[in-house]
């Protein structure tokens, strides 16, 4: 089986071919104003025929507003139009990933204001804390604990593995997890108080 992992919701842009659970081909660099062109790119080098892939892994958030939405609309346009299954994945699961010496992963993702998006997960990568968006200082954390907020050491095949035989979403139901509103919309609302 080969399926392509494909992650621009965060500082960093993740694409990857993945054929029998190992790592085919592996890109990871900054993520930046041009994430579009450099996602086009690397799928280029990463799939030489897009034809070939048997599932898209895509995360869907949360993370950068703009970087989710470019993520999301390669992986709905790529598996409507060929017919290939999306699953959708968590950044915040993704960073729990990393290997630790304490009972859970805390996935922090800075959310700027004094605000985070936090999940915590075990080894397991089993939920202890659902994702969510959250004050930095109203986090309850779990006794031995490890806090992880970057793509250093995750194990993508851990993840690929955990979630490989999740049901598949229809393209057209694969929406962006922002856990938040958009500022727009939060001004908006002030507006209208």
């Amino acid at each position: 089986m080969k399926y392509l992992f494909i992650d621009t919701c965060s500082n960093c842009l993740i694409i990857s071919t993945i054929i029998n659970n190992k790592i085919d081909y592996f890109f990871i660099d900054k993520n930046n104003n041009d994430t579009s062109s450099k996602v086009m790119k690397v799928l280029k080098e990463a799939v030489a025929d897009i034809n070939t892939v048997d599932k898209i892994f895509v995360v869907n958030g949360p993370g950068s507003f703009t970087g989710i939405r470019v993520g999301v609309t390669i992986a709905k346009t790529i598996g409507f139009c060929l017919n290939i299954p999306i699953i959708k994945l968590s950044e915040l699961e993704l960073l729990a990933t990393t290997n630790t010496n304490t009972k859970y992963n805390v996935s922090l993702i800075d959310a700027r204001r004094g605000y985070v998006y936090v999940g915590i997960y075990d080894k397991d990568l089993n939920c202890y804390l659902q994702d969510q968006h959250i004050l930095l200082n109203d986090i309850k954390y779990p006794d031995s604990y490890t806090i992880i907020d970057n793509y250093d050491n995750i194990d993508l095949i851990k993840m690929i593995k955990k979630h490989e035989f999740d049901d598949p979403i229809n393209p057209h139901d694969l929406k962006p997890n922002y856990l938040k509103r958009t500022e727009a919309e939060e001004k908006l609302d002030d507006k209208r108080s």
